[in-house]
């Protein structure tokens, strides 16, 4: 199937773009021909994106904001929509997996930072995407979260609820705005390697003996469901959680 033009037309923003899963769903998108609001803490990786989708004629808009700040996100969507006339798509993946400690040992300034990213940062994009999302006639959004929003994650407590949480609050708003046209759906990454891990194939091999698949996911991998979640082709799905992980929940 020619997915070239499959979001011709459409203006998507996406938070955590500068990295990771964030820039291939990025640049993903921009291949399929959306506008691509591009939304990362820091800026000079997102002029990067930039301008390497620029290249193969892509049209993007870099944003940096701190999502975990209400007034950056609100300023942010008001941007896109003055920038390229509406919103229609929207995938809230900037997230951060805090730091490494037990519950006593937990600071709480580090609780507080990892939920304002994942779960405030989530609730943030939605208050100010979904009404621009409306105005445009309708549209999809999806979350991404992590297999860990079915597990525990030890030493990793605060990363894990906050996934939790993001159940939640994507179901909650689904049921609340499926009858106005406007999907809302959470992705779940497996397990993506970082740059430490593609350097160490030893520990990628013994992280992958643990997958059904016997194999990490890729960055591509996850965009490709999440361009799914955005389409037309899953018109019919909302509040939905879809996990691409190579088996690991099972």
């Amino acid at each position: 199937m020619n997915y070239d033009d499959q979001f011709a037309g459409k203006t998507a923003f996406v938070t955590g773009a500068g990295s990771g899963i964030g820039s291939d769903i990025a640049r993903l998108l921009a291949a399929r021909g959306a506008n691509v609001a591009l939304v990362s803490r820091q800026e000079e990786p997102l002029r990067q994106l930039a301008a390497e989708i620029s290249e193969t004629g892509g049209k993007t808009l870099v944003l940096p904001t701190d999502v975990s700040d209400p007034r950056a996100v609100e300023y942010a969507v008001t941007e896109t929509v003055r920038h390229f006339g509406a919103l229609h798509l929207a995938v809230n993946n900037a997230g951060t997996s805090g730091v490494v400690h037990d519950v006593p040992g937990l600071p709480e300034d580090e609780w507080d930072k990892t939920l304002g990213i994942n779960l405030s940062g989530v609730f943030y994009g939605m208050k100010y995407q979904v009404p621009a999302i409306l105005e445009a006639g309708g549209g999809a959004v999806v979350n991404v979260s992590s297999v860990f929003a079915d597990r525990g994650m030890p030493t990793r407590a605060a990363y894990s609820a906050s996934k939790h949480g993001l159940r939640g609050l994507t179901r909650s708003a689904a049921a609340e705005w499926a009858r106005h046209g406007v999907r809302i759906n959470e992705l779940q990454p497996g397990v993506i390697p970082v740059p430490r891990q593609q350097g160490n194939p030893e520990e990628v091999a013994k992280i992958a003996e643990r997958i059904p698949a016997r194999r990490l996911g890729t960055g591509t991998e996850v965009a490709k469901a999440v361009a799914f979640l955005l389409s037309d082709e899953a018109s019919y799905v909302t509040g939905a959680h879809l996990a691409v992980d190579g088996g690991f929940l099972i």
